[in-house]
């Protein structure tokens, strides 16, 4: 895999765990259903945001390095 192959899946990565974590937000705030689910909507919406944690923060620290590393070259 090239380095630009990989940056671009990182990238992804990334765009997807932001719209995670703001999906989660939006069903937590804006949306009765989930209001209205109780327990279940509540652990439905910090799942999304968790998710999109998990996807968003090691890509992000991984392509700081990338960069640190090209810099110095």
């Amino acid at each position: 895999m090239t380095n630009k192959t990989l940056i671009f899946l990182l990238k992804t990565s990334i765009t997807i765990g932001i719209c995670l974590i703001l999906l989660g937000i939006y069903l937590h705030n804006f949306n009765e259903t989930i209001e209205a689910m109780g327990v279940r909507g509540i652990i439905i919406s910090a799942m999304c945001v968790a998710f999109g944690m998990v996807l968003s923060l090691p890509t992000k620290m991984y392509l700081t390095f990338l960069l640190v590393k090209r810099e110095e070259q």
